[in-house]
């Protein structure tokens, strides 16, 4: 491998440009100021103080930038990554190490477990949940982070990440009300989501550039924090009952190995491969799709590694697991961003704030920050997703509908831990049972269908098959039986023919198959013949006794063996 492939900086520093350099600075600046709300939010969201939300942004951003292969991926907290690391650590005092050091262990391990992903090349890992599975995680976890929130909305305690034990404790809560808080935080509320629905229609009515109008919608949250701020300090809010962020400590994060135990890891491994597992595909999903608007390529493998490497510099320096972020990557992609380095120039700003800037976010409300989580977990929720697997697919359905129920029940690391036993569930089902067409040819040609569909002519001695999947372990005995119950009902055949076109891998029990059904037929004295066999696997099964034990023959493609059981005059 070379040294391009493990670091694509060096590659880009060597195509660069003033361009590129006005572009990425400017894309830099923007996405700097616009995500430093979120990163507070995101931080308080799993449970942190909110410095610890800049912290993620800095150095991990960094490391992106050097390792990444998207030039407008844009990597930190993230909604999901932080309320499955509010989940995961709900419990941790019991394990003899801080809340603090328990985030930072979890953002290690994930961060190594990623590393070491990519390093033997498991880039498909993010084919471990199908799309249904993954779009109905997210929707309830975009509820559960939502209701979360609600807490900070009505001023009130609550002590649980899951959707139905929040409603009970918010019922009984409703006495503690903050009025002050409840009409700060619902204002904020509207104006965010005003700003996010209205502000560009009506700005483009007037005339505004498309391009300005969403970059004045997109600062809003900026605008926000600081009219909120303004309006605690003016008011004395603080002094009433209204929550505020306070003091923040000055700094980038402070570089360390936490506290930790055996009883400690051996805990949270569980979530932080969860936590891994969905931030890469968050990730990559984002990365692809920004890559294809501009005709670029990301690599999977690469990937994991950059995504690795930046969790392990998250926790070095005291944060917490992040992954791509797909309004932060929007926005870096908007902004014109040309490169990755754009990434380091967001990182620098975001670093300067962190040392320079921090104490004109003390009157910041945290309903401010409890409002941009809320509008950002909206924009997660997708219930059309059980419509449309209704309508299209029950088995995908009811996959979405029990990881849903899963997620808002017992919270999102058993909801992800359902979505990955179903969507695997799912995959093995759908290989065991595979699609069997039984074919006839096209008269006067020397095509093949299935009987089932067209008019075709056959012959009773002569069976063809077409199984539509690999011969594996999960479908030898669907296989099996099949072909003996074929037998069985129809004793007049004499050939069996297996189109092989379909078949891309054979396993060891499906080569023991093979030679099972040999044997069965040759004692049903039938004979069994291949046809269409792939290179490949013809070669792995000469490594065995296959051929030389077969009943029937291996012709290159069904028409051949067909014309010659039948004693048909080929047709040319």
């Amino acid at each position: 491998m070379s040294i391009k492939a493990v670091f694509p900086f060096i590659g880009t520093l060597q195509q660069y440009s003033a361009t590129k350099l006005t572009q990425d600075f400017i894309a830099g600046l923007i996405v700097s100021i616009m995500v430093i709300p979120q990163s507070l939010a995101y931080a308080m969201l799993a449970g942190l103080p909110p410095e610890h939300g800049l912290y993620a942004s800095i150095v991990p951003t960094l490391v992106y930038a050097l390792l990444g292969t998207s030039s407008t991926m844009a990597v930190g907290p993230v909604a999901i990554a932080s309320i499955m690391t509010a989940s995961a650590l709900s419990n941790v005092e019991n394990l003899g190490i801080s809340y603090i050091d328990g985030s930072i262990l979890l953002s290690l391990m994930s961060g190594f477990f990623l590393f070491f992903l990519g390093l033997f090349r498991f880039g498909f890992i993010s084919h471990f949940l199908s799309h249904p599975v993954v779009t109905a995680f997210v929707t309830a976890s975009g509820f559960i982070i939502a209701l979360s929130q609600i807490k900070h909305l009505f001023g009130v305690e609550l002590d649980s990440n899951q959707f139905f034990s929040i409603g009970y404790q918010l019922y009984h809560s409703i006495d503690q009300i903050n009025p002050k808080t409840l009409l700060l935080g619902l204002s904020c509320l509207a104006f965010l989501i005003m700003s996010k629905t209205l502000v560009v229609p009506v700005l483009k009515k007037i005339g505004v550039k498309d391009a300005i109008a969403k970059s004045v919608a997109r600062i809003a949250p900026v605008l926000g924090v600081v009219a909120t701020s303004f309006i605690v300090y003016r008011w004395h809010l603080d002094t009433e009952g209204v929550a505020i962020v306070g003091t923040i400590p000055q700094g980038i994060g402070e570089f360390g190995i936490p506290k930790w135990s055996f009883e400690a890891i051996k805990a949270l491994a569980l979530p932080a491969i969860f936590i891994s597992i969905i931030g890469y595909i968050a990730s990559i999903s984002v990365s692809r799709t920004l890559a294809s608007k501009r005709l670029e390529k990301v690599a999977p493998d690469q990937e994991l590694i950059a995504l690795g490497g930046s969790n392990i510099a998250a926790g070095l320096v005291s944060a917490f697991p992040i992954s791509g972020g797909f309004t932060r990557s929007v926005i870096n992609y908007d902004a014109g961003a040309a490169t990755a380095i754009s990434g380091i120039f967001t990182a620098i700003n975001i670093a300067l704030i962190s040392l320079f800037l921090t104490s004109y976010f003390y009157y910041l409300p945290i309903v401010m920050l409890a409002a941009t989580i809320i509008v950002s977990a909206s924009s997660l929720i997708d219930f059309s997703i059980l419509k449309k697997t209704w309508k299209f697919s029950k088995k995908d359905f009811y996959a979405a509908l029990l990881t849903i129920l899963f997620t808002l029940s017992f919270g999102v690391e058993a909801g992800v831990g359902t979505g990955i036993v179903v969507s695997i569930l799912l995959h093995l089902y759908h290989t065991s049972r595979p699609y069997v067409a039984e074919l006839g040819l096209i008269p006067n040609t020397r095509h093949f269908r299935n009987i089932l569909h067209f008019n075709v002519e056959t012959q009773p001695s002569v069976v063809c098959l077409r199984f539509d999947e690999s011969f594996i372990f999960s479908n030898v005995n669907f296989i099996e039986e099949y072909i003996e119950q074929l037998i069985d009902k129809r004793p007049e055949v004499k050939h069996i023919i297996i189109h092989c076109g379909a078949v891309n891998t054979i396993d060891y029990s499906g080569m023991e198959l093979l030679f099972k059904i040999n044997t069965t037929l040759q004692n049903a004295n039938v004979q069994f013949h291949l046809s269409d066999l792939k290179t490949p696997l013809q070669k792995q099964l000469t490594q065995t006794d296959f051929f030389e034990e077969q009943y029937g023959r291996l012709y290159l493609n069904l028409y051949d063996g067909y014309t010659a059981l039948t004693h048909k005059k080929s047709y040319s």
